[in-house]
């Protein structure tokens, strides 16, 4: 019996073809019409394996979910160290496809990996000592954080212009105009030095909860 012609359909090729049209143009060029189109199959086909555009987008999400590290919560690092790799590639994840934060925002919901991803973190924490309460908050306060730097680039909403910036008008901002060209360097440090503050608060707050005991 002679090949097809084309992969079959499946929900990896379905999710692979979807992940790329969001990162390219982002969620709302995500439909039926494109997908089945990009894969080369009738727009019905695709329903045998995804009942709504929602269920696919939310597949998108969970591939990148799973792209996230989550070795260290395995054993041999501390909390905080775990806390701190575990955040950086969580970022890295979501840094290379920034157009599907909304999507990630929204929670884990039934998503697989998400569910992972919360379940290694919250059992890391409880398992370190904080209680389960601390714990939950501790999940929610990276997510923020990590999402939230991972939304839009901080750097890189300055114009590469320097009369934008009269100090007539923005006394302070004389050098605003060079940020946009050192975007990486700028954005990168900045989620360094925010999470090397908020673990040294947390940190401090282990050491009240050890104290107490």
């Amino acid at each position: 019996m002679a090949r097809p012609r084309k992969p079959l359909l499946s929900r990896d090729r379905i999710v692979e073809a979807a992940g790329a049209l969001v990162d390219a143009e982002g969620l709302e060029a995500v439909s039926t019409r494109r997908l089945a189109a990009a894969l080369g199959v009738s727009g019905p086909s695709l329903y045998n394996h995804f009942r709504t555009k929602d269920e696919i987008l939310e597949a998108v999400a969970d591939s990148v979910s799973a792209r996230v590290d989550l070795s260290m919560f395995d054993g041999g690092q501390d909390w905080r160290g775990a806390l701190h790799a575990w955040a950086h590639s969580y970022r890295d994840a979501l840094a290379d496809h920034p157009n599907i934060v909304p999507v990630l925002a929204r929670g884990p919901g039934r998503r697989p990996a998400g569910l992972r991803l919360a379940d290694a973190v919250f059992g890391a924490m409880t398992e370190a000592g904080w209680s389960p309460a601390q714990a939950t908050r501790i999940g929610a306060l990276m997510r923020y954080f990590i999402l939230g730097s991972a939304v839009a680039s901080f750097a890189r909403g300055f114009v590469d212009d320097r009369a934008a910036y009269d100090p007539a008008d923005y006394p302070h901002l004389g050098q605003a105009h060079l940020l946009a060209e050192r975007g990486r360097e700028v954005d990168e440090g900045a989620f360094e030095t925010g999470l090397a503050a908020l673990l040294d608060g947390l940190a401090l707050q282990y050491e009240a909860l050890k104290g107490a005991v």
